[in-house]
């Protein structure tokens, strides 16, 4: 093992997107983990991915959790101007809930106990019957595993994605709102917000990620390769803070239950998470796991590149495997837990 270096950076700012999966981050600040690297960490809550993004590339923030797909894509100059990012950790896997508002779960009658084709067919199956329907279903950005999960859902029902029905951008935050409103008639994001849909009555889970792509890393942590060539002991830093807070949080039921209660403080998700009782693994439909192997791997990442790669070729492009190797190498995670104190 190698010895500790002292990190370059001892404040820094991370973003966050409000989800059950940002609750490492959440977790090592507010229960010392950060602290105990010698980092004072400073945790921003981001509404939208797009924003998120914006600011990490630009220097305004130092670092974020991220959808597994966007360091990719941002190393690859979909969405935005090429910026080279690294996904050092694995932050979550699975989490993912597809949620349809209860009248046209009711009417078609999808249920996620079902398997997911037999849950898309019905819903497909009804709209044969009622072509003058174009559900309107929300995902959280262009590049993410929820977009992909949605439209192989609806391709197993054989609903076409680009016609049968109207697929609309949304901030996680604002798609049970925007249901209970009648804006869209269902949608496709992580955790909290399907289970809460489904709590206030007004939705109901038809099919998870878990279903669709079993234990596919879900969220990440995102730097740029910039800032990770500038900070190499502050990134070690971080990733220790981060497996020490998972750690801790598999190491007990009373463990899980003080992470609900931290990500339940205003600054994080605040009442969001009130109909939840405990942030205890793999539990409940969409089977959201926060702990055990965070290392990255290229191959885990498999089902989402085949998306990247066919956005790619649409511009007359293809992903190079030693792109997807370098934005998702272990070698950052294993130099920081290979680490001993002086």
């Amino acid at each position: 093992m190698t010895p500790l270096q002292d990190a370059e950076l001892t404040r820094l700012t991370l973003g966050f997107v409000p989800l059950l999966d940002a609750a490492l981050p959440i977790i090592a600040r507010e229960g010392g983990f950060f602290a105990a690297e010698g980092l004072e960490v400073t945790l921003s809550r981001e509404n939208a991915w797009s924003t998120l993004r914006d600011k990490v590339a630009a220097g305004l923030l130092d670092g974020a959790q991220m959808l597994a797909p966007l360091p990719l894509a941002m190393s690859l100059g979909l969405g935005r101007a090429p910026c080279d990012t690294l996904a050092p950790i694995t932050l979550s896997r699975n989490g993912n809930t597809i949620t349809l508002s209860r009248t046209l779960a009711e009417r078609c009658g999808a249920d996620y106990r079902d398997a997911p084709a037999d849950s898309a067919r019905a819903l497909g199956a009804w709209l044969t019957d009622h072509p003058e329907r174009r559900p309107r279903l929300g995902m959280v950005y262009p590049f993410s595993c929820q977009h992909y999960q949605l439209r192989q859902w609806l391709a197993l029902g054989g609903i076409d994605p680009d016609r049968d029905v109207e697929l609309a951008v949304l901030p996680p935050p604002r798609m049970v709102e925007a249901m209970q409103a009648g804006e869209i008639d269902g949608f496709c994001v992580g955790e909290p917000w399907g289970s809460l849909a489904q709590h206030r009555g007004g939705g109901r889970i038809v099919a998870t990620g878990a279903q669709l792509w079993p234990d596919h890393p879900e969220k990440v942590l995102g730097v740029t390769a910039s800032w990770a060539e500038r900070h190499p002991a502050t990134l070690a830093a971080l990733i220790r803070g981060l497996t020490g807070a998972a750690d801790w949080l598999g190491a007990s039921p009373e463990h899980a239950r003080q992470a609900r209660d931290w990500l339940a403080l205003p600054p994080y998700l605040d009442r969001a998470v009130s109909h939840l009782e405990t942030l205890a693994p793999d539990t409940g439909p969409a089977r959201q796991r926060l702990g055990g192997d965070l290392r990255p791997s290229p191959a885990a990442m498999a089902a989402m590149a085949a998306h990247l790669d066919q956005a790619l070729r649409a511009r007359g492009g293809r992903l190079a495997p030693a792109r997807l190797s370098a934005c998702y190498s272990p070698v950052h995670f294993d130099a920081a837990t290979h680490q001993e104190r002086a």
